[in-house]
């Protein structure tokens, strides 16, 4: 039977080959994941979900399968967590690994790069951050409730994000890229917010060893020892000490994106001229290009080094995050019973987070950036007017994800974990509202 092949004389993988299942069933889904706001959708799929399963008469199970407990034992070593914080603690450790990649990348060549284009965002996330932690403070000022001030200061990439595409060209390209920027810094101080004030007692000797760990990784860096599974080990060495320190076992994340290097062991020149050189050898059917495996493997060995670890780690763990370990995150910590944490009335720690998240973010930003104008610490990006930026802001107040992150180390009570919770989900829908519809009425007035 013939092969099919491509224009390249690529073999065609059998799903590409049957033109229907191609046209009804992969490219829909192709073309999906690759929008931006699929991520977002996913995320909103797993919250969904997990509402639906704490609402439903099986509620009782929901709470009873995050609890089950998971052991893992390595010789003298033993963690024992239930379901919910291996989720929390491991998975979401890769997240804020990606997350801490993405800082990277944007402090070297991305928007924060130029300090006269990072000023604007950076004031404005500072504004976005304070404003709303205030706002929770005046209503929870003291007691368990007031540890909760962190929650309403965090703002979601993949839905703001998600939110502004659906308006795709009927808004200037660099407001996106404005709320992209104030969203990195967002997550730079979320992690600061998490690293420092929702520690626990600290294991010096851990955390020492953590920090060892880090420093031999970077020595190995610097001597050029490439061996990806070393890296690995290494990684999972950096986890288990800065779990067993007390810190956040997801900021070990952190710290291993921040210095993964960004840029490539060689430039790709050498990886072109061997490209050219098999070619040459094994043009058309010769038999002889069976016999040259090892050439062929030393080529794709020399073309992922052009790459920079940070791009290709970026780009192979960025899908995993973004379309399973967020959307089991959210399947793990958004359910709460609506019922059952409404049934004594609303409380301060949910109208706190409620309204910090609305009205703090639309506030905060928009008070910051006015003022970072005015003083000349920043400026407007071309083509953005203050309506988009009170727009921008709002959308910036869905904070979801991290937001029930820290929900979750603030909080040791399940009263006031499923209050914060309830805040964060209706403070997220009440600003995407708000959002949507101010930036619908900027879009139709400037078009």
């Amino acid at each position: 039977m013939t092969e099919k092949r491509d224009a390249k004389g690529l073999t065609l993988p059998w799903m590409d080959r049957d033109r229907r299942i191609r046209r009804a069933v992969l490219q829909p889904i192709a073309g999906f994941l690759q929008t931006e706001t699929a991520g977002g959708i996913v995320l909103l799929v797993g919250a969904v979900a997990a509402l639906g399963w704490a609402n439903s008469p099986w509620n009782a199970s929901y709470e009873s399968f995050w609890h089950t407990e998971l052991t893992i034992t390595l010789g003298p070593w033993e963690i024992a967590e239930d379901l919910r914080h291996w989720v929390n603690d491991l998975l979401m450790a890769l997240f804020f690994y990606v997350v801490g990649l993405e800082i990277k990348r944007e402090l070297l060549i991305g928007e924060l790069r130029d300090p006269r284009n990072a000023a604007l965002p950076a004031v404005a996330a500072i504004g976005g951050m304070v404003v709303p932690a205030l706002i929770y403070f005046a209503f929870n000022p003291s007691g368990d409730q007031a540890n909760g001030w962190g929650i309403p200061m965090a703002t979601d990439i993949a839905f703001a994000v998600g939110v502004l595409s659906l308006f795709g060209k009927r808004i200037p390209g660099s407001l996106t890229l404005f709320v992209l920027a104030l969203a990195i810094v967002d997550d730079i101080g979320a992690i600061a917010v998490i690293a420092i004030f929702y520690t626990g007692s600290l294991n010096l000797a851990a955390g020492g060893a953590a920090i060892g760990l880090l420093v031999l990784m970077v020595a190995m860096l610097r001597l050029g020892i490439r061996a990806g599974y070393l890296y690995v080990v290494l990684a999972l060495g950096v986890w288990l000490a800065t779990f067993e320190s007390g810190v956040h076992a997801t900021i070990a994340g952190v710290a291993l994106g921040f210095i993964t290097p960004s840029t490539p062991f060689h430039r790709p020149e050498p990886a072109t001229k061997e490209a050219k050189r098999l070619a040459a050898l094994t043009e058309g059917d010769d038999p002889v290009a069976r016999r040259r495996i090892g050439e062929w493997l030393g080529l794709a060995r020399l073309s992922r080094r052009a790459i920079s670890p940070l791009t290709h780690n970026e780009e192979v763990l960025h899908p995993w995050t973004s379309y399973l370990i967020l959307p089991l995150f959210a399947f793990a910590n958004a359910g709460v019973n609506i019922g059952e944490a409404t049934s004594s009335g609303i409380g301060s720690v949910a109208i706190g987070i409620a309204l910090g998240l609305v009205a703090g973010k639309i506030l905060g930003i928009t008070a910051a950036s006015w003022l970072a104008t005015r003083t000349g610490i920043g400026r407007l990006p071309r083509g953005i007017g203050w309506g988009h930026v009170v727009g921008a802001s709002a959308v910036a107040g869905i904070g979801f994800t991290v937001s029930l992150f820290i929900a979750g180390l603030a909080f040791v009570s399940a009263d006031l974990q499923s209050q914060a919770k309830l805040g964060v989900l209706g403070g997220s829908i009440i600003a995407a509202a708000i959002g949507l519809g101010i930036l619908r009425a900027v879009s139709r007035r400037s078009g």
